[in-house]
């Protein structure tokens, strides 16, 4: 994880595709004097020149956003954030959502994230930039929530292995895609990739990659169309 000189303001960059929760965390923001907000975007395909050209030292990002204005399926950041970790050794991942799933939590944690808030936790919110400064120092964040539903015992969503977490967010981005180009974008064998797929059908109690996503859907790792409230963050 990157450490920030001292001297250093701290640079953010926002990914979320509701405006009005940028508009929250802006008004957050730009009350320290020691953070500057240097991009946002509603696209997850806009974060690469962010990242190339502003170099933040915190990407504040929701899980489940459209990849571009032609793409509403969600961006597979799963696979993304640790090759934007190997471009960008300073970048601290801090991940806002408002979905509290064990699985979901490890897999974004295990990809390389520095702290996992939930958008309804307004105690963290309220206190993004303290939460902000801890994930740009090095350290990991957590709200309580998200905390406890480590500690809990595994359910149906918590069966799920990483990998395969990572395998549904792809297939959930691309649902018309092949396993033969599932497998390239992973650049695992597709052999590899069918046994990566059974064992997810396996666990879900499901046979096929559409009933798949459905079920993913259904209990939560994948988030149904239009289904993210417009919560206010400024208050």
């Amino acid at each position: 994880m990157g450490i920030l000189a001292e001297s250093s303001k701290i640079r953010v960059a926002i990914l979320d595709d509701h405006p009005s929760i940028i508009d929250g965390y802006l008004y957050r923001l730009n009350q320290a004097d020691d953070i500057e907000v240097v991009a946002t975007a509603s696209f997850a395909e806009e974060v690469e020149d962010i990242l190339a050209n502003h170099k933040p030292n915190v990407l504040i990002l929701d899980v489940f956003v459209p990849s571009s204005p032609d793409n509403s399926n969600p961006y597979p950041i799963l696979q993304v954030i640790p090759n934007w970790k190997v471009l960008h050794p300073n970048l601290n991942v801090l991940i806002i959502s408002m979905y509290n799933l064990r699985t979901l939590i490890n897999a974004v944690m295990e990809a390389g994230s520095s702290g996992y808030i939930l958008k309804d936790d307004r105690d963290s919110i309220h206190k993004l930039d303290s939460v902000i400064r801890t994930v740009a120092g090095g350290g990991i964040y957590f709200s309580k929530m998200v905390y406890q539903s480590l500690l809990k015992q595994s359910n149906l969503e918590s069966k799920l292995t990483s990998r395969q977490m990572q395998v549904l967010s792809l297939c959930a981005a691309y649902p018309d895609a092949t396993t033969i180009d599932l497998a390239k974008r992973l650049d695992i064998e597709h052999s590899t990739l069918r046994n990566l797929l059974s064992g997810t059908y396996e666990r879900l109690g499901v046979h096929n990659r559409t009933a798949a996503l459905a079920k993913a859907m259904q209990i939560g790792l994948i988030p149904p169309p239009n289904l993210q409230p417009d919560l206010d963050l400024k208050t």
